[in-house]
């Protein structure tokens, strides 16, 4: 009940509403840009420009699912959209490229490092690997909300995964190093 009448009033662009909304909203969503960005400063510019779009849209939100997954989807969008602009999306598909496995749930390794290990990727890379493996997108959904082939979503998921295996890898070498010395 309480949901839909914040709703309605930020249909009626009342700004206290509006401001209860980013409030209740900006924490979960924040996090969502952090996924998508390559640094805290471009998922807060991700964020503004997510809830501007959401409280322009709002009027076509129809009480029909989740509230919150239709502003994630915004989010997203958001953050493709960036992207599309920015034409970083120019990496030729190869065939047969070998996609390395997915091992990084058993490596002892924070999750804030291996946020930074994903926000340090190559935009391209980055966005794949998000919608791939954080948020269950298929390659044909990836491809057309990039506007991609999908052997380039696929090209790009591999890459990712590569380069972020490599930096895990890198990253628990540098710690046993550190626990081999001071054993020592």
């Amino acid at each position: 009940m309480k949901l839909k009448k914040l709703i309605k009033q930020c249909q009626d662009k009342e700004l206290k509403a509006q401001k209860a909304l980013y409030e209740i909203y900006s924490s979960k969503l924040f996090s969502l840009c952090l996924k998508y960005s390559k640094n805290y400063a471009e998922a807060q510019d991700n964020l503004q420009d997510a809830f501007i779009s959401i409280y322009e849209n709002i009027h076509q939100f129809k009480h029909k699912g989740s509230f919150e997954g239709w502003m994630k989807r915004i989010v997203i969008n958001t953050a493709l959209q960036r992207y599309r602009n920015q034409k970083v999306f120019s990496l030729n598909y190869e065939e047969n490229l070998i996609q390395p496995e997915n091992d990084y749930s058993e490596n002892n390794i924070s999750l804030n490092e291996l946020l930074k290990c994903i926000q340090e990727l190559p935009n391209r890379y980055r966005m794949v690997f998000n919608l791939y493996v954080l948020d269950g997108y298929s390659h044909k959904e990836i491809a057309e909300m990039m506007e991609i082939s999908v052997g380039t979503s696929k090209s790009n998921l591999a890459r990712g995964r590569q380069i972020l295996k490599d930096k895990v890898n890198s990253i628990l070498h540098k710690e046993n190093i550190n626990k081999a010395a001071k054993t020592l």
